[in-house]
């Protein structure tokens, strides 16, 4: 299966001007063609560090894709960069200016000189046609110098909704006939709370050292994601061997996993305590109110609404229990977080049908990081609660 790099371009990007949203678009489209992307990098528009880095890629990869640079001012210098990288010079194309002439006047506007920059691309390059934007696209099919082998070098814009229209109608069909891609690759997430991420990997490390499909770990503050890959001919085999493996991690996390994909710890919390036929109120401090506002965004009728209230200045339970009078509530949830010199204290108390229950919890992470943990750990418990419930 061929190999890929994707190089961003612009000193914007490096400044933290703007955000590169392209690589993720660009890298999530060559997972589904079956190509493997073996690193990513951000370059400043300098011509001869562009230059280098695609060379340099050249060496490693069979397909380069860069973004950015294509525009018609003096810095934005990939037509350059990339024509160096090839050994060769920038050639003007008349028929891409009139296509730039003709895309100008549907603005009622007369392209001014600088702009005939995009109509000179590197010698031998295969145009890309850009029907949405000014800035023509290319693919230079360049031999490394290890090997007889042509490898390809693709030249989208920077503007998100030009690079994306130019990747799916033009890039994708090439790659699939030049590569003859037949293989998928396939991603599910699992989503597990109530076991950290050492836990975990001692549970599952064994599947880990798989090469496909392979399995990963990212740690969030109180979840971890367990991605799994496979690469396969069709999307049915891929699908059953996803099916298989998630199968296995379902039998040794059991229901610490609570969701998979696009599912959220409060959107499964919620259609748990729904199932149980529970109507939901919360009280939180300290918390900024990140509790109420998750389980707002989900919409779920099961969910009453929150409020700000301390827990532990009288007695929890004559606190819950007038939110659970007031609000017709069957279930309350109040989350209380302090702050402590090295540590922050979490005081939950949960009011169910079976009476009221309360949990003590420290944390010893980032404090930017501590709401979310608290809020993921508080909605952990609940669920659980809810799917034990008699």
């Amino acid at each position: 299966m061929p190999t890929a790099e994707i190089i961003s371009i612009g000193t914007e990007l490096l400044l933290g001007e703007t955000t590169d949203t392209n690589t993720r678009f660009i890298a999530r489209t060559l997972r589904g063609l079956g190509v493997d992307l073996y690193r990513t990098q951000t370059v400043g528009d300098n011509v001869g560090r562009i230059a280098q880095s695609v060379r340099e890629a050249l060496e490693r990869t069979d397909i380069v894709i860069t973004t950015g640079g294509l525009g018609p001012t003096v810095d934005d210098p990939t037509r350059q960069a990339i024509a160096e990288a090839a050994g060769t010079e920038l050639e003007f194309h008349s028929e891409l200016w009139d296509q730039i002439v003709a895309r100008i006047a549907r603005y009622g506007r007369t392209p001014t000189e600088n702009q005939k920059r995009q109509a000179y691309i590197p010698k031998g390059a295969i145009v890309i046609e850009n029907p949405v934007g000014t800035a023509p696209a290319f693919m230079m099919e360049i031999p490394p110098s290890h090997t007889e082998t042509k490898r390809v070098v693709i030249t989208l814009p920077g503007v998100p909704r030009e690079m994306e229209t130019l990747l799916n109608d033009a890039v994708v069909p090439y790659l699939q006939e030049r590569y003859h891609l037949q293989d998928i690759i396939k991603i599910r997430t699992l989503h597990v709370s109530g076991l950290g991420e050492g836990v975990i990997d001692d549970l599952i490390g064994d599947l880990e050292l798989q090469s496909n499909p392979t399995v990963g770990l990212t740690a969030h503050s109180g979840v971890v994601d367990i991605r799994i890959a496979v690469k396969a001919a069709t999307e049915a085999e891929a699908g059953r061997i996803i099916a298989g493996l998630e199968q296995d991690l379902r039998s040794r996390l059991g229901a610490n996993i609570f969701g998979t994909d696009d599912d959220t710890l409060e959107s499964v919390t919620l259609s748990a305590v729904d199932q149980r036929g529970w109507r939901l109120a919360t009280l939180e401090s300290g918390l900024e109110n990140a509790l109420m506002a998750r389980l707002m965004r989900v919409g779920h009728p099961a969910y009453l609404g929150g409020r700000e209230h301390q827990l532990q200045g009288g007695s929890p339970a004559e606190v819950m229990q007038a939110v659970q009078k007031e609000s017709n509530a069957t279930a309350v949830l109040g989350v209380e977080s302090t702050n402590s010199p090295d540590r922050q204290e979490v005081f939950m108390a949960l009011l169910t049908p079976a009476g009221l229950e309360e949990l003590r919890l420290t944390y010893g992470g980032h404090p930017k990081n501590a709401s979310r943990w608290a809020v993921n750990n508080a909605l952990d418990w609940l669920r659980r609660s809810a799917l034990k419930a008699g």
